[in-house]
C-alpha cells in the first residue's frame, strides 16, 4: 500500500504550501491567512523517489469552537489514518505554547513523527532547529516549502522508513490488477461478482456496503487477474461515518496499485460532481482506464443520448478511455470488459521506438509549427520513450519550457491517434538542450582525418 503521510500543525505554518510542493500540484488553496484549509485534502506525493499519499489538514487550535471544532475532527481523522506525521512549525515565529500542546497530543498517538521547521530560508540550519529540539520529537528538519529548499531530502528520508514495494509491482502471478471504482451504490460489487461468475463479495441496495478494498485473484481462460472491489467515494461533506472516511484512503491506494481502472457510472443517476473528482484522481495516477456505464438496460433512447452528452460535457479529459455500456445485474455487456481491459493494458505498456516517435513529432511540427517566444521559434528536434504505464514520451529541443498547454494537447492527441493508444493517458516530458546524437558525424570525420594523417606518414617513411 502507499504510505499515508499527514501534514499537521498550527494555522498558517505552510501545510498547504508543502502539500502542493509534494504533490506537484496547486490543489490546496494557499494564502497568507490562517484557517483557510478546513477539510482534509488528499493527493499523491510524487516529489521523492517513491509515491505516497499526502493528507493536508486544517490548523490545530486550542480553543476551537463552531466550524473550527468540526475542522479539528477532520484533523484527528487524518492523524488516525496516517502512517507518518509531518508536524509543521514556523521558524520565524519560533516555538509557541500551541506547538507544545500539539506535540503532546501527537506524542500520545505513538506514530512516527518528524518535526518540520518551515520558513527557514536564510537561517543557519542548526540554529533554526535548535529551539524546536525541546519538543523531544527527534531531530527537526528545516525546510522552505515555498521555495522547495530541503523538501525532497525530507520526503526521501521519511519514505526510507517504509519497506520497499513488494514484488507485485510488476505483472506476474497476480496478472492484470483491475480496480473497480465509483460512487456508492453504482453497482461495483455486483459487477465484480458478474466478472467472477460467483457471489464473491457482499451486495446490498444501500450505499457504503463495501468498507475496504477487496483483492480477489482469479483465472479466466487460463490467464491470471486480480479484481479490486473498492468502497464508494463521495463528497467528504457527506461522509459522517469514521469507517467510511478510512475507505476513501483505501480506494485511492487501490487506484495506485492497479494496472487498469474501471470507472463505474450510474446511467440512471447521471454524471455527478463526485464522478468528475474521482475521474481526476484516476487521470492523475496515470492508470489505464475503461469507463463502464452501468444500469444501461431499461433506458429510453433519449435517456441514453442524454448520458452520452453528459459524459462528453463533464468528462472531456477522459476522451482517451473506451466506454462500455452494461447491466451488471443482468450480465449484459460484462463479457466484453476483459477484452477492453487487455487492450488498454497493452497500450499502456507498449514499447515505442525512437525513430517512430521522432517521425511523428516531425510530422506534427510540419503540420502545425510551435508558437514564437520573444521572436524565436520553439524548436522540437526528436522524441524517445521515457516510461510505460502510462506511456511517457520525452521531447528534446530548445525553449521547451515555453511550450503552451494548447500545443501540448495537440501533440498528445497526435501521438495517441497515430500510435492508436486508446485506453491510456499519454504524458509528455520536455527537455531543453543539444541533441546528444549531434556531433557523432564530426567525431567520425575526425577519426578519419587522423587515420589519413597516419597513412600519409607511413607512405612518406616508405618513400
Amino acid at each position: 500500500m502507499l504510505p499515508v503521510i499527514a501534514l499537521v500543525g498550527r494555522p498558517n505554518v505552510g501545510k498547504s504550501t508543502l502539500f502542493n510542493r509534494l504533490t506537484r500540484s496547486r490543489d490546496a488553496l494557499v494564502a497568507d491567512q490562517p484557517g483557510l484549509t478546513r477539510d482534509r485534502q488528499y493527493g499523491i506525493g510524487r516529489l521523492g523517489g517513491r509515491s505516497c499519499l499526502v493528507v493536508d489538514t486544517g490548523g490545530i487550535a486550542a480553543d476551537a469552537q463552531g466550524i473550527d471544532a468540526l475542522m479539528q475532527q477532520q484533523v484527528q481523522r487524518a492523524i488516525e489514518e496516517a502512517d507518518h506525521i509531518l508536524f509543521l512549525l514556523d521558524a520565524k515565529e519560533g516555538l509557541t505554547a500551541g506547538d507544545e500542546l500539539i506535540a503532546d497530543r501527537l506524542r500520545r498517538t505513538g506514530k512516527p513523527i518528524t518535526p518540520v521547521i518551515n520558513k527557514s530560508e536564510g537561517l543557519e540550519r542548526d540554529l533554526a532547529a535548535a529551539e524546536f529540539q525541546a519538543l523531544g520529537l527527534g531531530q527537526p528538519a528545516p525546510i522552505a516549502a515555498a521555495h522547495g529548499q530541503g523538501v525532497k531530502a525530507l520526503i526521501n528520508g521519511v519514505l526510507e522508513t517504509f519497506p520497499e514495494p513488494g514484488a507485485g509491482e510488476e505483472i506476474g502471478e497476480t496478472g492484470i490488477r483491475i480496480a473497480v471504482v465509483g460512487r456508492p451504490n453504482v453497482g461495483k460489487s455486483t459487477m465484480v461478482n458478474r466478472m467472477l461468475g460467483e457471489e464473491r463479495v457482499v451486495t446490498f441496495d444501500s450505499p457504503g456496503t463495501t468498507r475496504d478494498s477487496v483483492f480477489i485473484p482469479f483465472r479466466r481462460d487460463g490467464r491470471p487477474y486480480t479484481l479490486i472491489d473498492t468502497a464508494g467515494v463521495r463528497r467528504r461533506a457527506r461522509i459522517s461515518d469514521a469507517i467510511e472516511k478510512f475507505s476513501v484512503i483505501k480506494t485511492l491506494q487501490a487506484i495506485e496499485q492497479s494496472n487498469v481502472v474501471l470507472l463505474v457510472l450510474d446511467a440512471q443517476q447521471g454524471i455527478g460532481e463526485q464522478d468528475a473528482t474521482l475521474a481526476g484522481h484516476i487521470l492523475e495516477s496515470g492508470r489505464a482506464l475503461v469507463i463502464v456505464v452501468n444500469k444501461w438496460d431499461g433506458l429510453e433512447p433519449d435517456q441514453r443520448d442524454r448520458i452520452k452528452e453528459e459524459m462528453d460535457r463533464k468528462l472531456p479529459f477522459l476522451n482517451f478511455a473506451e466506454r462500455r455500456f452494461v447491466s451488471a445485474l443482468h450480465g449484459s455487456g460484462i463479457g466484453t470488459l476483459f477484452e477492453t481491459v487487455e487492450a488498454a493494458y497493452a497500450n499502456a505498456t507498449r514499447k515505442l521506438s525512437t525513430p517512430e516517435l521522432t517521425r511523428i513529432l516531425e510530422s506534427a511540427v510540419e503540420a502545425h509549427q510551435p508558437p514564437l517566444v520573444r521572436g524565436r521559434r520553439i524548436k522540437l528536434r526528436y522524441a524517445h520513450q521515457g516510461g510505460q504505464n502510462p506511456p511517457t514520451i520525452v521531447i528534446h529541443g530548445n525553449q521547451t519550457e515555453q511550450v503552451p498547454d494548447t500545443y501540448i494537447r495537440y501533440l498528445v492527441n497526435r501521438f495517441r491517434r497515430v500510435l492508436d493508444l486508446s485506453g491510456t493517458p499519454v504524458r509528455l516530458l520536455f527537455k531543453s538542450g543539444g541533441n546528444p546524437y549531434e556531433g557523432r558525424k564530426n567525431k567520425l570525420t575526425q577519426r578519419q582525418v587522423r587515420k589519413r594523417q597516419r597513412l600519409k606518414k607511413f607512405v612518406k617513411r616508405r618513400k
